[in-house]
């Protein structure tokens, strides 16, 4: 008995045999690492992924290219201009687009004004105080929203909205987004506000 513990004692505490199993699976373990993976696997090159966005103004457009908006009897003409994205020819979702307008406005002393009103118990509306929205004097207002983001069908969209002070006046849209090679891909186009 005396034997068998100071013979276990000797090993470690392992058994007979324990140890040159482990020699056996490490070394094979290593030789696998080391040689399993050989040079004849050829790897083909990846083409790079193609980002694109085709742009619909949704505007008529003349033999020179330029596309024409019918401004409306308002201050101000609202506008939505699409276009789909698209990477490998497959609708892209959540690619943002950025937007620049050559054209913008400046607000005046007023903004606007609020009135609150009531209700009476005949049913009739009352204004009882009008508040003025002051302050913006000198502000620069866009005629385009900055950035958009498309949907799961591609969709990107963004709204113009130039001025009554505008008419007569052509206004260039630049588009742009960056692609997975963080290259800027930009498009310019125009519009003349009728």
């Amino acid at each position: 008995m005396r034997k068998t513990v100071e013979g276990s004692l000797r090993n470690n505490g392992k058994r007979k045999g324990e140890s040159q199993r482990m020699k056996v699976i490490t070394s094979s373990l290593l030789f696998l690492l080391l040689f399993g993976c050989s040079d004849s696997v050829a790897f083909e090159p990846v083409e790079p992924d193609v980002i694109r966005v085709e742009l619909n103004p949704r505007l008529n457009v003349d033999d020179n290219g330029y596309y024409h908006l019918e401004l409306s009897d308002n201050w101000q003409t609202l506008h939505r201009v699409s276009g789909t994205a698209y990477i490998n020819d497959v609708p892209l979702e959540v690619l943002r687009v950025n937007w620049e307008s050559s054209h913008y406005w400046y607000l005046g002393d007023t903004l606007g004004y609020i009135v609150n009103r009531y209700l009476t118990d005949d049913g009739i509306y009352v204004s009882v105080d009008t508040s003025y929205v002051v302050g913006f004097n000198g502000m620069e207002v866009p005629t385009i929203n900055p950035a958009s983001y498309s949907n799961s069908d591609g969709e990107v969209n963004t709204m113009i909205a130039p001025v009554q002070s505008m008419i007569g006046d052509t206004m260039t849209v630049r588009m742009y987004f960056w692609n997975n090679e963080y290259e800027m891909i930009d498009e310019v186009f125009y519009i003349v506000l009728n």
